[in-house]
């Protein structure tokens, strides 16, 4: 049956009248709560949806970080924009696979979009000559130079995937500027024995923040998280006095939790020793102080009973990704090949969401935007059994006749004479030949 009508509240006798402040009617678009963060797990089942390969897709992300932190000192950028770009990177190699969009047109595209964020705004023709003569310092180039036209258009058309992808989400956390004044904390200035010290530790800890966003750290932990990790790492490869990091090491007390701690240090810690030349501080320290400091990490995560990843579920391990062979579009990529023409648009386009994605900042318009919502989309059905009586179709008959035509009673104006069928051409003559016979051809 139809759903049962509600009669509208105009018509009612009694009850409330309608609040003139929220129009009855379901809202148009769709009302979602964006996350700031994902999981290990959340991030491993994205990226077997691409077929991502962990052995090429990780020097890919080391190659496109590096790319923007040059040409954001070459434009002499803050690092507040280094770390958006970053962000939107990941965000965007996680939905998409590298044989679709070459890493340097992401990572230039990204800081483009990261540059509009932080109001640290660069035209796009800036962005791509500084990359260029970052690549090829004996060629060098101005943002007017004619080669950076239908690059220019393909990375703000690239633009628009990134923005999708974030879902306009431009919240992002700045560790550096909290690292500061922790730091700051650990070594105040009033203690004139502590200012050498102090000013290694922290340029060791901020390049220590640099190379985290290497990584998918910043993408997982809040920003306590990442400055509790980089201090506490910071210290363990400089062996500075425990005393003064003992303040920071609860991490209750910092909004955080100390198995997120472990994890990004870890995180960090697999970064140094499988790409240390990758990275800023891997080189400035010994593997064998590394190693060291990673094991002692792994003996106090198996000794608190942590994962090694925090979240993880055994039940939703995802299977093994699947390594598939693509080439990356560096060659035909209209960033890196200026010879190719651009369209203005990316090649290909994903419905990341249904609808038009809104923010709500209210809560409570968000619960009466829903409750609307149910109400005009709610259906209710009555069910009854209804009994009926089918008549019992009588079987039809069978013919009598030497064999059944393969014709009869499909439509066809073929009389069925009970003889096999035979070939009729020019030589056999018409079917209704009475003198067969007598030419031979017959009996």
């Amino acid at each position: 049956m139809a759903p049962q009508s509600t009669k509208a509240p105009g018509h009612a006798g009694s009850g409330p009248r309608p609040d003139d402040s929220n129009p009855v009617g379901p809202p148009s678009g769709l009302s979602a709560i964006p996350s700031q963060y994902s999981s290990e797990q959340g991030l491993r089942q994205s990226m077997k949806q691409i077929g991502y390969d962990e052995a090429r897709e990780d020097g890919y992300r080391l190659k496109g970080i590096q790319l923007i932190d040059g040409v954001r000192q070459s434009l002499q950028l803050p690092v507040k924009t280094f770390d958006t770009a970053a962000i939107y990177y990941h965000k965007f190699r996680v939905r998409f696979p590298s044989n679709e969009y070459n890493y340097e047109d992401v990572a230039l595209a990204a800081l483009f979009v990261a540059c509009k964020a932080e109001d640290t705004i660069k035209k796009s023709k800036d962005i791509l000559c500084a990359a260029h003569n970052l690549r090829q310092p004996h060629d060098h180039k101005t943002p007017d130079d004619k080669i950076f036209e239908s690059a220019s258009r393909f990375t703000v058309g690239l633009e628009r995937h990134i923005l999708e992808t974030i879902g306009f989400d431009f919240r992002v956390q700045y560790p550096q500027k909290l690292l500061i004044k922790m730091v700051r904390k650990m070594f105040p200035r009033e203690d004139n024995g502590n200012q050498e010290e102090g000013e290694k530790f922290l340029h060791i800890a901020y390049s220590m923040s640099i190379d985290l966003y290497k990584t998918f750290a910043p993408i997982k932990q809040a920003t306590f998280t990442l400055v509790l990790a980089i201090l506490e790492l910071t210290a363990l490869l400089l062996d500075t006095n425990s005393e003064k990091t003992k303040e920071f090491k609860k991490a209750a007390i910092r909004h955080t939790q100390r198995a997120c701690v472990l994890e990004t240090m870890s995180d960090l810690l697999d970064l140094y020793t499988q790409f240390p030349k990758s990275t800023k501080i891997g080189v400035q320290f010994d593997q064998k102080k590394v190693m060291d400091v990673k094991i002692d990490i792994n003996n106090q995560v198996a000794r608190d009973k942590h994962h090694r990843y925090h979240g993880w579920c055994d039940r939703c391990v995802p299977d093994v990704l699947d390594t598939r062979s693509v080439t990356p579009g560096s060659a035909t990529s209209p960033a890196t090949n200026p010879s190719l023409p651009a369209n203005g648009t990316v090649k290909r386009k994903r419905a990341l969401s249904e609808g038009t994605q809104r923010f709500v900042f209210d809560a409570d318009e968000a619960r009466k935007e829903k409750d609307l919502v149910t109400r005009h989309l709610h259906d209710e059905y009555e069910e009854h059994e209804v009994e009926v009586e089918e008549p019992i179709r009588e079987s039809e008959p069978r013919h009598s006749g030497r064999s059944n035509h393969p014709y009869r009673g499909h439509g066809h104006n073929h009389p069925d004479y009970g003889w096999s069928g035979h070939h009729r051409n020019s030589r056999h003559g018409p079917s209704n030949d009475r003198h067969r016979g007598r030419r031979g051809h017959g009996y």
